[in-house]
Protein backbone atom coordinates (compact mmCIF):
# COMPACT_ATOMS: atom_id res chain seq x y z
CA UNK A 1 0.00 0.00 0.00
CA UNK A 2 1.31 3.67 -0.91
CA UNK A 3 2.18 5.74 1.14
CA UNK A 4 -0.56 8.49 0.80
CA UNK A 5 -2.77 5.33 0.91
CA UNK A 6 -2.12 4.51 3.93
CA UNK A 7 -2.38 8.45 5.33
CA UNK A 8 -5.72 8.36 4.05
CA UNK A 9 -6.98 5.49 6.38
CA UNK A 10 -5.80 6.86 9.37
CA UNK A 11 -8.67 9.47 10.27
CA UNK A 12 -6.83 11.06 13.63
CA UNK A 13 -3.64 12.02 11.66
CA UNK A 14 -5.76 13.31 9.06
CA UNK A 15 -7.91 15.89 11.21
CA UNK A 16 -4.63 16.72 13.32
CA UNK A 17 -2.98 18.01 9.92
CA UNK A 18 -6.40 19.79 8.99
CA UNK A 19 -6.19 21.70 12.78
CA UNK A 20 -2.51 22.44 12.38
CA UNK A 21 -2.93 24.16 8.75
CA UNK A 22 -6.38 25.78 10.15
CA UNK A 23 -3.98 27.14 12.73
CA UNK A 24 -1.85 28.58 10.36
CA UNK A 25 -4.55 30.25 8.34
CA UNK A 26 -5.22 32.19 11.42
CA UNK A 27 -2.76 33.18 11.75
CA UNK A 28 -1.50 34.43 8.20
CA UNK A 29 -5.04 35.67 8.39
CA UNK A 30 -4.51 38.47 10.64
CA UNK A 31 -0.91 39.21 9.60
CA UNK A 32 -2.15 40.74 6.20
CA UNK A 33 -5.65 41.51 7.32
CA UNK A 34 -4.39 45.51 7.38
CA UNK A 35 -3.26 44.61 3.96
CA UNK A 36 -5.19 42.56 1.96
CA UNK A 37 -9.41 43.32 2.20
CA UNK A 38 -11.12 39.91 2.93
CA UNK A 39 -12.87 38.65 0.20
CA UNK A 40 -10.60 39.68 -1.69
CA UNK A 41 -7.69 37.02 0.05
CA UNK A 42 -10.87 35.08 0.12
CA UNK A 43 -10.99 35.04 -3.59
CA UNK A 44 -7.51 35.03 -4.56
CA UNK A 45 -6.98 31.74 -2.31
CA UNK A 46 -9.85 29.79 -3.55
CA UNK A 47 -8.76 31.05 -8.01
CA UNK A 48 -5.19 30.30 -6.93
CA UNK A 49 -6.18 26.75 -5.02
CA UNK A 50 -8.71 25.87 -7.97
CA UNK A 51 -5.61 26.39 -10.87
CA UNK A 52 -3.68 23.51 -8.79
CA UNK A 53 -7.14 21.38 -8.15
CA UNK A 54 -8.62 21.51 -11.64
CA UNK A 55 -5.25 19.77 -13.97
CA UNK A 56 -5.10 16.92 -11.10
CA UNK A 57 -9.14 16.34 -10.84
CA UNK A 58 -9.91 17.00 -15.19
CA UNK A 59 -10.25 13.51 -15.85
CA UNK A 60 -12.34 12.12 -13.08
CA UNK A 61 -14.83 15.11 -13.37
CA UNK A 62 -15.29 13.77 -16.58
CA UNK A 63 -15.90 10.61 -15.57
CA UNK A 64 -18.45 12.05 -12.78
CA UNK A 65 -20.36 14.64 -14.67
CA UNK A 66 -23.27 13.27 -14.39
CA UNK A 67 -23.03 12.50 -11.06
CA UNK A 68 -22.28 15.78 -10.54
CA UNK A 69 -24.84 17.49 -12.65
CA UNK A 70 -27.13 15.06 -10.67
CA UNK A 71 -26.07 16.48 -7.37
CA UNK A 72 -25.57 20.43 -7.98
CA UNK A 73 -27.88 21.98 -5.91
CA UNK A 74 -26.33 19.71 -2.97
CA UNK A 75 -22.45 20.84 -4.08
CA UNK A 76 -23.46 24.22 -4.29
CA UNK A 77 -24.61 23.93 -0.61
CA UNK A 78 -21.20 22.45 0.49
CA UNK A 79 -19.11 24.91 -1.55
CA UNK A 80 -21.10 28.14 -0.23
CA UNK A 81 -21.21 26.52 3.53
CA UNK A 82 -17.74 25.67 3.76
CA UNK A 83 -15.36 27.45 0.86
CA UNK A 84 -17.59 30.96 0.45
CA UNK A 85 -19.23 32.26 3.48
CA UNK A 86 -17.30 30.90 6.48
CA UNK A 87 -13.80 31.71 5.10
CA UNK A 88 -15.09 35.24 4.35
CA UNK A 89 -16.73 35.88 7.45
CA UNK A 90 -13.62 34.38 9.07
CA UNK A 91 -11.19 37.06 7.12
CA UNK A 92 -13.54 39.78 8.06
CA UNK A 93 -13.93 39.11 11.78
CA UNK A 94 -10.26 39.08 12.60
CA UNK A 95 -10.82 42.68 11.62
CA UNK A 96 -12.46 43.49 14.32
CA UNK A 97 -11.95 41.28 17.08
CA UNK A 98 -8.88 40.21 19.33
CA UNK A 99 -6.83 36.69 18.76
CA UNK A 100 -8.57 35.15 22.12
CA UNK A 101 -11.94 36.26 21.37
CA UNK A 102 -11.61 34.91 18.01
CA UNK A 103 -9.92 31.23 19.21
CA UNK A 104 -12.77 30.92 21.92
CA UNK A 105 -15.67 31.43 19.39
CA UNK A 106 -13.86 28.80 17.30
CA UNK A 107 -14.06 26.59 19.59
CA UNK A 108 -17.92 26.34 19.71
CA UNK A 109 -17.58 24.26 16.82
CA UNK A 110 -18.09 21.14 18.10
CA UNK A 111 -20.92 21.66 20.13
CA UNK A 112 -22.55 23.33 16.95
CA UNK A 113 -21.65 20.25 14.97
CA UNK A 114 -23.39 18.16 17.26
CA UNK A 115 -26.25 20.36 17.44
CA UNK A 116 -26.43 20.12 13.06
CA UNK A 117 -26.18 16.17 13.33
CA UNK A 118 -29.33 15.66 15.59
CA UNK A 119 -31.44 18.79 14.18
CA UNK A 120 -30.60 17.17 10.33
CA UNK A 121 -30.26 12.85 11.15
CA UNK A 122 -31.34 13.02 14.57
CA UNK A 123 -27.53 11.47 15.48
CA UNK A 124 -27.15 12.74 19.44
CA UNK A 125 -23.94 13.16 21.40
CA UNK A 126 -22.43 10.45 23.15
CA UNK A 127 -21.74 10.92 26.87
CA UNK A 128 -18.47 10.34 26.14
CA UNK A 129 -18.14 12.29 23.34
CA UNK A 130 -19.88 15.11 25.21
CA UNK A 131 -17.47 14.59 28.06
CA UNK A 132 -14.39 15.09 25.49
CA UNK A 133 -15.56 18.15 23.97
CA UNK A 134 -15.92 19.83 27.85
CA UNK A 135 -12.60 18.03 28.54
CA UNK A 136 -10.91 19.89 25.75
CA UNK A 137 -13.12 23.00 25.73
CA UNK A 138 -11.33 23.09 29.18
CA UNK A 139 -8.12 23.51 27.93
CA UNK A 140 -8.79 26.02 25.31
CA UNK A 141 -10.21 28.30 27.72
CA UNK A 142 -6.83 28.23 29.93
CA UNK A 143 -4.89 28.46 26.78
CA UNK A 144 -5.76 31.81 25.61
CA UNK A 145 -6.73 33.06 29.14
CA UNK A 146 -2.99 32.27 30.06
CA UNK A 147 -4.01 30.28 33.17
CA UNK A 148 -6.20 33.28 34.24
CA UNK A 149 -9.87 31.81 34.13
CA UNK A 150 -11.13 35.31 35.67
CA UNK A 151 -10.24 37.08 32.73
CA UNK A 152 -12.95 34.98 30.54
CA UNK A 153 -15.37 37.04 32.74
CA UNK A 154 -14.06 40.19 31.07
CA UNK A 155 -14.83 39.53 27.26
CA UNK A 156 -16.92 41.66 25.46
CA UNK A 157 -19.06 40.47 22.24
CA UNK A 158 -18.66 43.11 19.20
CA UNK A 159 -19.41 42.61 15.74
CA UNK A 160 -16.05 40.27 14.97
CA UNK A 161 -17.10 37.80 17.90
CA UNK A 162 -20.93 37.45 16.26
CA UNK A 163 -19.56 37.28 13.15
CA UNK A 164 -17.34 34.34 14.26
CA UNK A 165 -20.12 32.56 15.86
CA UNK A 166 -22.03 32.82 13.02
CA UNK A 167 -19.11 31.44 10.43
CA UNK A 168 -18.54 28.53 12.57
CA UNK A 169 -21.84 28.10 13.00
CA UNK A 170 -22.10 27.77 9.14
CA UNK A 171 -19.27 25.63 8.78
CA UNK A 172 -20.30 23.00 11.39
CA UNK A 173 -23.70 23.12 9.36
CA UNK A 174 -21.02 21.99 5.98
CA UNK A 175 -19.40 19.51 8.82
CA UNK A 176 -22.83 17.75 9.82
CA UNK A 177 -24.02 17.64 5.35
CA UNK A 178 -20.49 15.76 4.33
CA UNK A 179 -22.41 12.63 5.01
CA UNK A 180 -24.52 13.16 2.07
CA UNK A 181 -21.77 14.38 -0.18
CA UNK A 182 -21.94 11.90 -3.52
CA UNK A 183 -20.36 8.71 -4.18
CA UNK A 184 -17.20 11.13 -5.68
CA UNK A 185 -13.30 11.09 -5.79
CA UNK A 186 -11.80 13.14 -3.17
CA UNK A 187 -10.23 15.38 -5.75
CA UNK A 188 -13.13 15.55 -7.88
CA UNK A 189 -15.45 16.55 -4.75
CA UNK A 190 -12.72 19.20 -3.46
CA UNK A 191 -12.46 20.32 -7.15
CA UNK A 192 -16.16 21.01 -7.67
CA UNK A 193 -16.89 22.97 -4.29
CA UNK A 194 -13.46 25.03 -4.66
CA UNK A 195 -14.98 26.04 -8.38
CA UNK A 196 -18.35 26.85 -7.39
CA UNK A 197 -17.05 28.60 -4.29
CA UNK A 198 -15.10 30.85 -6.01
CA UNK A 199 -17.75 31.86 -8.15
CA UNK A 200 -20.16 32.66 -5.51
CA UNK A 201 -17.57 34.85 -4.43
CA UNK A 202 -17.52 36.78 -7.49
CA UNK A 203 -20.04 39.23 -7.00
CA UNK A 204 -19.02 40.00 -3.14
CA UNK A 205 -14.84 40.71 -4.23
CA UNK A 206 -16.63 43.42 -6.99
CA UNK A 207 -18.90 44.95 -4.39
CA UNK A 208 -16.04 45.05 -1.79
CA UNK A 209 -13.89 46.84 -4.44
CA UNK A 210 -16.91 49.27 -5.32
CA UNK A 211 -16.88 50.20 -1.42
CA UNK A 212 -13.59 51.19 -1.88
CA UNK A 213 -11.49 48.74 -0.35
CA UNK A 214 -7.56 49.10 -1.47
CA UNK A 215 -4.48 46.96 -1.31
CA UNK A 216 -1.95 47.82 0.28
CA UNK A 217 1.80 47.52 -2.10
CA UNK A 218 2.95 43.77 -2.36
CA UNK A 219 5.23 42.55 -0.19
CA UNK A 220 7.43 39.30 -0.49
CA UNK A 221 5.57 38.38 2.98
CA UNK A 222 1.85 38.90 1.11
CA UNK A 223 2.75 36.40 -1.89
CA UNK A 224 3.99 33.93 0.74
CA UNK A 225 1.20 34.00 3.10
CA UNK A 226 -1.14 34.09 -0.13
CA UNK A 227 0.44 31.06 -1.35
CA UNK A 228 0.23 29.13 2.13
CA UNK A 229 -3.45 30.07 2.12
CA UNK A 230 -4.30 29.02 -1.11
CA UNK A 231 -2.10 25.51 -0.06
CA UNK A 232 -2.21 24.20 2.96
CA UNK A 233 -5.60 25.32 4.67
CA UNK A 234 -7.41 25.29 0.99
CA UNK A 235 -6.06 22.12 -0.40
CA UNK A 236 -4.36 20.14 1.83
CA UNK A 237 -6.50 21.03 4.98
CA UNK A 238 -10.12 20.24 3.12
CA UNK A 239 -8.80 16.71 1.43
CA UNK A 240 -7.80 15.60 5.22
CA UNK A 241 -11.23 16.94 6.92
CA UNK A 242 -12.96 15.99 4.14
CA UNK A 243 -11.65 12.27 4.45
CA UNK A 244 -11.67 12.21 7.91
CA UNK A 245 -15.35 13.09 8.28
CA UNK A 246 -16.02 10.72 5.80
CA UNK A 247 -14.12 7.68 7.59
CA UNK A 248 -15.44 8.79 11.47
CA UNK A 249 -18.18 11.02 10.99
CA UNK A 250 -18.83 14.64 11.81
CA UNK A 251 -19.50 14.65 15.80
CA UNK A 252 -16.30 12.24 16.36
CA UNK A 253 -14.43 14.68 14.27
CA UNK A 254 -15.93 17.63 16.06
CA UNK A 255 -13.39 17.91 18.66
CA UNK A 256 -10.37 17.93 16.68
CA UNK A 257 -10.73 21.27 16.12
CA UNK A 258 -10.10 22.19 19.63
CA UNK A 259 -6.44 21.80 18.54
CA UNK A 260 -6.61 24.44 15.97
CA UNK A 261 -5.64 27.20 19.14
CA UNK A 262 -3.45 24.72 20.57
CA UNK A 263 -1.67 24.78 17.42
CA UNK A 264 -1.99 28.40 17.20
CA UNK A 265 -0.45 28.72 20.51
CA UNK A 266 2.98 26.87 19.32
CA UNK A 267 3.05 28.64 16.17
CA UNK A 268 3.00 31.71 17.78
CA UNK A 269 5.87 30.77 20.28
CA UNK A 270 7.43 29.54 17.73
CA UNK A 271 6.77 32.34 15.00
CA UNK A 272 6.32 35.11 16.92
CA UNK A 273 8.79 34.76 19.58
CA UNK A 274 6.24 34.43 22.61
CA UNK A 275 7.54 32.64 25.82
CA UNK A 276 5.30 29.30 26.70
CA UNK A 277 3.84 28.99 30.13
CA UNK A 278 3.14 26.45 32.38
CA UNK A 279 -0.63 27.21 31.23
CA UNK A 280 -0.15 25.98 27.32
CA UNK A 281 1.09 22.72 28.73
CA UNK A 282 -2.00 22.21 31.20
CA UNK A 283 -4.15 23.58 28.70
CA UNK A 284 -2.34 21.30 26.02
CA UNK A 285 -3.18 17.92 28.19
CA UNK A 286 -6.36 19.01 28.50
CA UNK A 287 -7.54 19.39 25.05
CA UNK A 288 -5.51 16.34 23.59
CA UNK A 289 -7.06 14.26 26.76
CA UNK A 290 -10.40 15.80 25.12
CA UNK A 291 -9.56 14.91 21.85
CA UNK A 292 -9.09 11.55 22.24
CA UNK A 293 -11.79 11.02 24.71
CA UNK A 294 -14.20 12.40 22.33
CA UNK A 295 -12.54 10.74 19.04
CA UNK A 296 -12.99 7.04 20.68
CA UNK A 297 -15.47 4.55 19.57
CA UNK A 298 -15.92 0.93 18.28
CA UNK A 299 -12.67 -0.21 17.27
CA UNK A 300 -14.34 -2.92 15.15
CA UNK A 301 -16.61 -0.46 13.60
CA UNK A 302 -14.18 2.52 13.00
CA UNK A 303 -12.25 -0.54 11.01
CA UNK A 304 -14.79 -1.54 8.75
CA UNK A 305 -16.13 1.88 7.98
CA UNK A 306 -12.32 2.68 6.99
CA UNK A 307 -12.31 -0.29 4.39
CA UNK A 308 -15.79 0.26 3.10
CA UNK A 309 -15.19 3.90 2.12
CA UNK A 310 -11.63 3.84 1.15
CA UNK A 311 -12.65 2.05 -1.67
CA UNK A 312 -14.37 5.23 -2.63
CA UNK A 313 -11.79 7.98 -1.96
Amino acid sequence: MSPLRRLGDRPYLLLTLTSLFWAGNAVVGRAVADSIPPVALSQIRWTLALAVVLPLAWGGLREEFALIRRHFWLLALLAFTGVSAFNVMLYWSLHHTTVINATLMQSTGPLLIGLWSWLLFREPLTRRQLAGILVSLAGVAIVVSAGDIGRLAKLTLNIGDIVIIVAIGIYALYSALLRTRPGMTSISFLAVTIAIGAVLLVPLTVAEQLAGADFAPPTFGAWAAIGYVSLFPSILAYLCFNRGVQLIGANRSGPFLHLVPLFGAILAIVFLGERPGIHHGIGALLIVGGVFLASRGSASNSRNRVAEEGRRA
